[in-house]
């Protein structure tokens, strides 16, 4: 059994403690009330509470400070002393808008002029060169060596440079894929996303299928074209044409949609059949749609039958009844290169996920009698990024595995205006003032919060908003195209001017688009003045968020808010409009009373009602008129 600690017993902390600082012990270092000083500038003595230091502790080694102590220190040797000073109207303005996950404006150019500088060393892994007399071992080891020496030449970029690369693909087994389809195809075709084409593209790819045989083509295929508006995509390509890059804009959704309309036509004939009014309407937005993109044949959004045709183009001479044209199909991963499959298939013979990485080996489909298909798996190829939130956003990086989701939501909500996000989304978005260190934007913590109070997430024991939860919502938003942002060529405009055109009623969803054209409707606001991001108006609240707002702020619930109001604003339009004619008693109505006779409000209280002060007042207009009848003659 384990006999009880003594209470008598000392520890060695406390037998410390009192040789050092016990009764008599230790007089020296003790804090004393006032010490004497001299300022050295004035020569004048003055007193101050600083007390004498030790000599031990004056001879103590001192080889780093703090950016406080070291100021003390220097300001202690210069004789300097601080003395505290009480300040009325003090503002205190904050200064921390700025995401440490993200780049200003000067830093993003300096990474962009290193990027330019060193975008060369950006290479694919080069299969090394082997024949009928290489066996399979040998040609492994050559494999791994050359992929590990590439592997090598981009860690040095990185680490050398300082530079934010992609999370390219490591696996030599995905590198190997690829190099299967390039060597069997006769046109390798890179697939896109319209809204940042740039980034999705690898230029030493076009280098390296002409490395493999010089009579092999490249063609960029800009997917998801119907995200831009015709003056973008006609910007892009004057910049594409201008660097002599070979490129066709394309839609899988819109592909899909025009197919499952044929199908459905076909199955039911009056299915297909409109009213007359609507169709007449459609005809013309497409006529005049047709007539602005008639002047360039660039700009035009291919439908199957035309990209078919044009990938004959590119077939060399051999190509004959024998021997198929081979398309290589390459692009990351959730670009839509498994939707372009599908749709110029006319079937659902490739699967197609959100996920990236879904298309694990390459897949050979027969597109028609001329033309096949190699579908290669999608590949993360190495290129600069300026942040990892520009890759969460790009779709590189999966949202559900995020860890960090300040600075990718900061982007959308930099990128997305302020007006076009509470109106997509129904909520009122608060911003910090200027005066008190805002920007005018809104940071990705006030979206998030307000997106979070507004669905209702909340954590778990402290009850605050759960931003991690919201931040995948909108993310997801951003990368599926709900929350549209197009990348505008470089050099040219800015992502604000380049978007104009995007933040309008048109890129609203129906629901939203209704309650907007109800509330321009109740404001007598033309259409026209809906058109300009800035003009939004803000999408009135629903009728199960009105009747909770009442339900709160009504008086006299025990769980309902209370705001304090001044006495005199009952007495206000505003308080009577409240009250609703009810009327005042005791105390308060005693005092309305003196106020408005202008008597002193003792008189009143002598009284306990209304109808005693009106009795009072009669009682003494009787006695003057009593006295004046005795003052007549």
């Amino acid at each position: 059994m384990v006999l009880a600690k003594s209470k008598k017993s000392v520890g060695l902390g406390n037998t410390l403690m009192n040789d050092r600082f016990g009764k008599g012990k230790g007089s020296d270092r003790k804090r004393v009330g006032a010490v004497t000083r001299v300022d050295h500038n004035t020569g004048q003595e003055y007193i101050t509470n600083d007390r004498e230091e030790a000599s031990w502790v004056k001879m103590r080694s001192v080889t780093e400070q703090g950016a406080l102590d070291e100021f003390l220190a220097t300001a202690e040797l210069a004789g300097t002393d601080f003395t505290a000073e009480k300040m009325s109207n003090v503002k205190i303005i904050h200064v921390d808008q700025k995401n440490p996950y993200l780049l200003s404006a000067a830093e993003e150019n300096a990474v962009y002029g290193k990027h330019q500088q060193h975008k060369g060393r950006l290479t694919v892994p080069r299969r090394p060169k082997w024949d009928a007399s290489t066996t399979p071992t040998e040609l492994d080891r050559l494999e791994r060596e050359a992929f590990l020496e590439w592997r090598r030449g981009l860690a040095e970029l990185q680490e050398t440079q300082d530079l934010l690369m992609t999370p390219f693909e490591r696996n030599l087994e995905v590198w190997r894929q690829l190099w299967r389809v390039i060597e069997r195809s006769d046109v390798v075709v890179q697939i896109v996303d319209a809204r940042n084409p740039l980034m999705f593209r690898s230029e030493d790819l076009d280098v390296y299928v002409k490395d493999v045989d010089p009579k092999k083509e490249n063609l960029l295929l800009i997917n998801k074209a119907d995200m831009m508006t015709y003056k973008q995509r006609k910007m892009w390509a004057d910049y594409l044409k201008g660097a002599n890059i070979p490129f066709r804009f394309f839609s899988a959704h819109l592909a899909k949609e025009m197919l499952e309309a044929l199908e459905e036509e076909e199955e039911n004939p009056q299915a297909g059949k409109r009213p007359a009014v609507e169709a007449e309407a459609s005809e013309k937005v497409a006529q005049e749609k047709a007539q602005q993109e008639e002047e360039d044949e660039d700009t035009r959004i291919l439908t199957v039958d035309e990209l078919e045709d044009i990938l004959l183009q590119y077939a060399p001479e051999d190509v004959g009844p024998e021997r198929k044209l081979q398309v290589g199909l390459v692009g990351y991963p959730n670009v839509g290169k498994s939707s372009t499959i599908n749709a110029l298939v006319g079937a659902n013979k490739v699967s197609v996920s959100s996920t990236p990485g879904k298309t694990k080996h390459f897949q050979t489909i027969h597109l028609s009698d001329k033309v096949l298909l190699c579908d290669c798996p999608g590949l993360v190829f190495p290129n600069f990024a300026n942040t990892k939130a520009e890759l969460v956003c790009n779709g590189v990086l999966p949202i559900d595995q995020l860890r960090e989701f300040t600075g990718p939501a900061t982007l959308v909500a930099k990128r997305i205006p302020k007006p076009f996000l509470e109106a997509i989304y129904g909520i009122n978005i608060y911003t910090r003032p200027l005066e008190e260190g805002g920007t005018g934007l809104p940071t990705g913590e006030e979206l998030l919060r307000a997106y979070a109070k507004h669905r209702g997430f909340m954590t778990q024991g402290l009850g605050q908003p759960d931003q991690s939860r919201a931040a995948r919502y909108i993310l997801k938003d951003y990368v599926a195209g709900k929350l549209l942002y197009c990348n505008p060529p470089p050099d040219t405009v800015d992502g604000e001017e380049f978007n104009r055109e995007l933040y309008d009623e048109a890129h609203l969803p129906e629901k939203r688009r209704t309650a907007l054209t109800a509330a321009l409707d109740e404001m007598h606001m033309e259409d026209d003045d809906a058109s300009i991001l800035t003009d939004f108006v803000a999408i009135p609240q629903g009728q199960k968020s009105t009747n909770l707002d009442k339900a709160f702020f009504k008086s006299g619930q025990g769980s309902a808010a209370h705001v304090s109001r001044p006495f005199n604003y009952k007495y206000s339009e505003q308080g009577k409009a409240e009250t609703d004619g009810k009327h005042l008693s005791g105390r308060k109505l005693r005092t309305m009373i003196a106020i408005e006779k202008g008597i002193d409000p003792k008189d009143v209280q002598l009284a306990s009602g209304k109808k005693h002060y009106k009795g009072a007042q009669k009682g003494r207009g009787k006695h003057r008129r009593n006295n004046a009848d005795d003052d007549e003659p």
